[in-house]
C-alpha cells in the first residue's frame, strides 16, 4: 500500500501561510481546523456557541452519557442474577444531568486546548459570507471584524425540525436539546418519531420512570434498517412497556395547561405531560448569506458540492449536515478532514459506501452498507449468514443474550452489508465497516482468528453461516 504524503506548508521558508476560515466548530469544522493547521495553514474558526457542535453539546455525547447512567441502573436492578445483592437502588435524575454536563464541559475544554496547541484561532460569534474570500463576524461581545482568507469552509450543521402544528415551545413540546437538560423526568411523554433519537431518549426516559409512547409514520421503527433489526428492538421495548405505534401520523396537537392532547390519523387521542419531537434535522445555513454569492442549493435546502467537497463558488467548501450526506458526526468529521486536505492542494474524494449507523439503545443496534430490502431493490443476487448472541459463551457470561449478527454478501461473496443487534454492537461494527469499505469476502474475513471468549465470535460465526458452515449455530 502506498503511503500518503502530506504537503507541510509550515516547512516552506519564506512562503506565506495559506489562510483558512471555518464557519462552525462542530465535528466537521473543528477536525478540519486541526488538520489544516497540521498541514501548515493559518486557521480561524468562527463558532457562535460552544465548540463541538450539536454532537458534543446537545447530541451524541450527552445522550450517550444519559444512556450510560440508565445502563448502570439496569445492571444494578439485575445484580442478583450475578450473585450481587443491593439493599437499595436510588435514582437521582439531577445528578445524572450534572454528570452529563461535567463530562461535556471537559470535552469542550479538550477541543479548545487542541485549538490552542495547534495554533487555531477561535472567534466566538456569527460568521457571514461577503464574497469568496471574506467573512464578516459579529462577535458575541458585540463587536465585529472582517476575516480575509484564501479558502473558506462552511460547517454550521443542522437543527431539529419543528413543524408548526406541534406548537414547539421548549417546555411542554421539546426537542432533544431540552430533553437532555430535564432534571425531573415527565410522568408521561409522547415521542414523535421512531428513529435514532426517539428510540434512544424514549428508552432512557422510560427507565427513569416516564410512561412512553413512540409514534412512527413508517411501517417500523428504525425505518432505514432491516425488518429483523427493528423487531429485535421492538421486542425489548415491549418488555419495558414502551408503547410503539407504527404507520401512525399526527393530525392535531392541543397544548393545554395540564398537558397535551394528540390526535392520531386513526382518530384516537393520546394525552401526555410532554411531547418530544424527534422527526429529523434540517441544514442550518440561513445566517451564511449563501444567496448573495450564488452558492447552489438542492431542493432540500442543502448545499451542493462536488466530489472534492467544493461548492460551485471556487474556494468555498461545505461539509457535514449542510450537504446531502448522512447527518452523522463521524461523516462530518471525515468530510472535514478531506476538505482540509483538498483546500491545501490534495485531490481527495470523499467515499461514503461504508458509513456505520449506530443506535445506543439496549440492545444496541449497528449497521453498515446495504440491508436486504435495498439489495432486493437494486436487483443484487445475495446471500445472508446470521448468528444469535444467545448461542455465544461471552454473551451468556455477561447476561446479554438478545440479538444477532447478520451478514449480507453478493454473488461473489463480497460483504455488501451487515447489521448487529446486541451487546456492544456499535463497537463490534468496526470490523464489518472495514470489510464493506475494502470489499472483503465472507471467506476472507471468516478466516481471521477471533479471540475466545468474546462477543466478536458472533461475527465469525455469522460469516461462516453465509456458507452454511457455522460450527456453533443452533
Amino acid at each position: 500500500m502506498q503511503s500518503t504524503k502530506f504537503c507541510d506548508l509550515s516547512e516552506t521558508k519564506g512562503m506565506v501561510k495559506m489562510k483558512i476560515t471555518i464557519i462552525g466548530g462542530g465535528p466537521g469544522g473543528y477536525e478540519a481546523a486541526i488538520m489544516a493547521a497540521k498541514l501548515g495553514a493559518e486557521v480561524t474558526v468562527v463558532e457562535k456557541n460552544k465548540v463541538g457542535g450539536t454532537c458534543l453539546n446537545v447530541g451524541c455525547i450527552p445522550t450517550k452519557a444519559l444512556l450510560a447512567s440508565a445502563e448502570v441502573l439496569t445492571t444494578s436492578l439485575e445484580a442478583e442474577k450475578f450473585g450481587v445483592f443491593n439493599d437499595k437502588t436510588v435514582v437521582d435524575p439531577a445528578q445524572i444531568i450534572e454528570r452529563k454536563d461535567k463530562l461535556v464541559s471537559g470535552l469542550v475544554k479538550g477541543i479548545e486546548f487542541l485549538f490552542e496547541s495547534n495554533g487555531v484561532n477561535l472567534i466566538q460569534g456569527v460568521g457571514k459570507l461577503i464574497d469568496s474570500k471574506t467573512v464578516e463576524v459579529k462577535r458575541d461581545d458585540g463587536g465585529s471584524e472582517t476575516l480575509v482568507s484564501d479558502k473558506i469552509l462552511l460547517a454550521t450543521g443542522s437543527v431539529p425540525v419543528c413543524p408548526e402544528m406541534f406548537h414547539y415551545d421548549g417546555k411542554k413540546v421539546i426537542t432533544s436539546t431540552e430533553a437532555l437538560a430535564l432534571k425531573t423526568p415527565p410522568k408521561s411523554m409522547i415521542v414523535i418519531g421512531g428513529g435514532v433519537i426517539g428510540c434512544e431518549l424514549g428508552q432512557f426516559f422510560s427507565r427513569m420512570g416516564s410512561q412512553i409512547t413512540i409514534l412512527e409514520m413508517a411501517e417500523q421503527i428504525l425505518s432505514y434498517e432491516d425488518e429483523s433489526v427493528a423487531k429485535q428492538l421492538l421486542r425489548q421495548f415491549k418488555r419495558e412497556k414502551i408503547k410503539v405505534l407504527t404507520a401512525t401520523s399526527v393530525t392535531d396537537v392541543n397544548v393545554q395547561d395540564n398537558g397535551i392532547a394528540v390526535t392520531l390519523s386513526s382518530g384516537k387521542t393520546l394525552e401526555a405531560e410532554m411531547i418530544l419531537l424527534s422527526i429529523g434535522r434540517a441544514s442550518f445555513s440561513k445566517e451564511l448569506n449563501l444567496d448573495a454569492l450564488g452558492i447552489n442549493m438542492d431542493s432540500k435546502g442543502q448545499i451542493e458540492v462536488d466530489e472534492l467537497l467544493e461548492t460551485n463558488v471556487k474556494g468555498i467548501y461545505a461539509v457535514g449536515d449542510l450537504i446531502n450526506t448522512p447527518y452523522l458526526a463521524h461523516v462530518a468529521s471525515k468530510e472535514g478532514i478531506i476538505a482540509a486536505e483538498n483546500m491545501l492542494g490534495k485531490n481527495k474524494t470523499a467515499v461514503h459506501k461504508a458509513i456505520p449507523r449506530c443506535v445506543y439503545t439496549d440492545p444496541q443496534v449497528a449497521a453498515v452498507g446495504l440491508n436486504e430490502k435495498e439489495a432486493q431493490q437494486r436487483g443484487i443476487i445475495y446471500k445472508t449468514g446470521s448468528f444469535d448472541f444467545r448461542s455465544l459463551g461471552k454473551a451468556q457470561i455477561i447476561g446479554k443474550i438478545q440479538g444477532q449478527v447478520k451478514i449480507i454478501v453478493d454473488e461473489k461473496d463480497v460483504i455488501i452489508g451487515a447489521s448487529i443487534v446486541g451487546p456492544e454492537a456499535t463497537d463490534l461494527l468496526a470490523e464489518l465497516t472495514m470489510a464493506v469499505h475494502f470489499e472483503l469476502t465472507a471467506e476472507e474475513l471468516g478466516d481471521v482468528i477471533h479471540p475466545h471468549p468474546t462477543l466478536s465470535e458472533a461475527i465469525m460465526e455469522a460469516l461462516h453461516d453465509v456458507h452454511e458452515m457455522s460450527i456453533n449455530k443452533v
